[in-house]
């Protein structure tokens, strides 16, 4: 066999240290080598993946094809977007070219795998209409350093493989994790990946095997807001044996902007939920015992089809976030989970952008008022609602996360900007009934242009302004501690002429939370 990378050399080496270990008899197989990928941990540890799924970046250090499918509004077109190198990160320019002057939808995920179980938008089913593509730009974010894009699920959206190969099914044993978000959840059925029915219907117990992440508390007692990793076996979210959670302790993620979500089940009569901070530490184990205690689901009665986004009969009512994960054969070792853990943590998901205090596309910044009453100010995000608060040097670390803007190329036009949320990934300021409001991007037209602010000198002769997109009369300007788009002068209590200028202008800063 001809190696052709020091990579595949260090994956081959590790998958020979393996087998010795097995044949030698010294118990759990040795770590992969050091600059393994996730895949290529499990497949050293004998349970390799028959499915790996990423819009961010190679999940085998030898694997240099596409990542996913976009097709562009303008005139239907589709390409692949791959990888800046073999076992790197997503070519993410080359969908801001591709994409340039319309938008795009993603329309297929690759499968890395050898399998080639790539998912395609989901069909209608038993409990949902077609589903749609996601927007490919809704959830920008920095990965290993480079500007990268995930998939954000609004409801009516979806991706599904009914035709796979090597997929569970029948009682086999199975792990699987995925790479989410605590920020971008709902209580609606079913924010799952994972292995599902084959005919988009509810067939019955077992017949699911997924993790689901969301808010919503199948079983009562759930403890705490949540959101919470459980298992979507159908008919059910599984936090233990019995259904609800038997764990007080966990109280779910809350709102982590990155999330390790993990599951794994030998079919027959154990499973195990574990979740992680994809940012940084280790792994939780949340429940691990027996399988649910219900007609069904001992031994499992899996499908082997592969769901992102939505329930196993398409119920899709449900949003998140997905940036990578893996489905593998057999259930991998704590170690092999440990060593994952390790590896997404080492990608630095949400790290700085490396640019700050300009309106460039992907500076970080804040944005202070420059009014006399409150230069010490700064546009920030509270309980959804975009208002001014005083932050310094000792506010939280929360209060200047809050106060920290990724500037976007304007979702509507490329010529203006837009503001997201440094760490609310995919939720950027747009305003609604005039009022401005931090809000997940939809993909909707109508998102798009509310969430766009096209930028002028100052009104007041100092700072910037920003124009609405949409209502170019109107400024983005603070009004008794809130964020409107205020015209000069008008029947509306914040449309008041008194400072108007210099309240619609604003100091570009270095962000509080770089």
């Amino acid at each position: 066999m001809l190696l052709r990378t020091p990579r595949a050399l260090l994956s081959f080496l590790a998958v020979c240290a393996t087998l010795a270990a097995l044949f030698l008899g010294a118990g759990a197989p040795p770590a992969a080598a050091a600059g393994s990928l996730p895949c290529d941990l499990y497949a050293a540890a004998g349970t390799p993946c028959v499915a790996a799924h990423s819009l961010v970046r190679a999940l085998y250090t030898s694997y240099n094809g596409p990542l996913y499918q976009v097709q562009r509004a303008r005139d239907g077109a589709k390409t692949n977007i791959g990888l800046l190198s073999a076992g790197g990160y997503a070519n993410a320019a080359a969908q801001d070219s591709f994409c340039s002057g319309t938008t795009c939808i993603i329309t297929e995920i690759h499968d890395q795998s050898p399998r080639h179980n790539d998912l395609t938008i989901e069909g209608a089913g038993g409990a949902g209409a077609a589903d749609v593509g996601a927007p490919a730009d809704a959830l920008p974010v920095t990965a290993g350093g480079h500007q990268v894009y995930g998939l954000e699920i609004s409801a009516g959206m979806g991706y599904r493989d009914n035709s796979t190969s090597g997929v569970a099914v029948n009682g086999q044993a199975e792990g699987m994790y995925m790479v989410t978000s605590g920020t971008h959840v709902n209580n609606r059925c079913c924010f799952d990946y994972g292995n599902a029915e084959t005919n988009n219907m509810d067939t019955g117990n077992g017949h699911m095997d997924a993790i689901n992440f969301g808010t919503e508390c199948w079983f009562s007692p759930c403890y705490g807001q949540g959101p919470w990793v459980q298992a979507d076996l159908e008919n059910g979210l599984f936090q233990s044996d019995a259904g609800y959670s038997k764990n007080t302790s966990n109280t779910g993620t809350g709102p982590l902007p990155f999330v390790t979500a993990l599951l794994k089940n030998n079919g027959q009569n154990h499973f195990a939920l574990k979740y992680g901070n994809a940012r940084s530490g280790g792994l939780t184990t949340t429940y691990s015992g027996g399988e649910p205690t219900a007609g069904g689901y001992s031994p499992m009665h899996q499908e082997g089809a592969i769901v992102l986004g939505t329930g196993g009969d398409n119920s899709n009512g449900s949003i998140g976030s997905f940036f990578e994960g893996v489905m593998t054969a057999g259930i991998p070792t704590d170690a092999a989970d440990d060593a994952v853990q390790a590896d997404i943590v080492s990608v630095g998901y949400g790290g700085p952008t490396g640019s700050t205090g300009t309106l460039g596309p992907g500076s970080e910044i804040s944005l202070r008022a420059t009014t006399s009453c409150c230069t010490g100010d700064y546009v920030r995000h509270q309980n959804d609602a975009a208002v001014i608060s005083t932050v310094t040097s000792s506010s939280s670390s929360l209060d200047r996360n809050d106060a920290t803007w990724i500037v976007r190329r304007g979702l509507a036009d490329s010529s203006c900007v837009s503001f997201e949320s440094r760490n609310y990934p995919g939720d950027f300021l747009r305003h609604y009934d005039y009022r401005v409001r931090r809000q997940p991007m939809d993909g909707t037209a109508q998102f798009r242009a509310d969430a766009t602010f096209c930028p002028q000198t100052g009104k007041s002769g100092t700072g910037t302004s920003f124009a609405s997109y949409n209502y170019p009369t109107r400024y983005l300007r603070h009004y008794d501690h809130s964020l409107y788009i205020a015209s000069n002068g008008g029947t509306n209590a914040f449309d008041s002429a008194t400072s108007w200028t210099e309240d619609v202008s604003w100091a570009v800063t270095a962000p509080w939370a770089p």
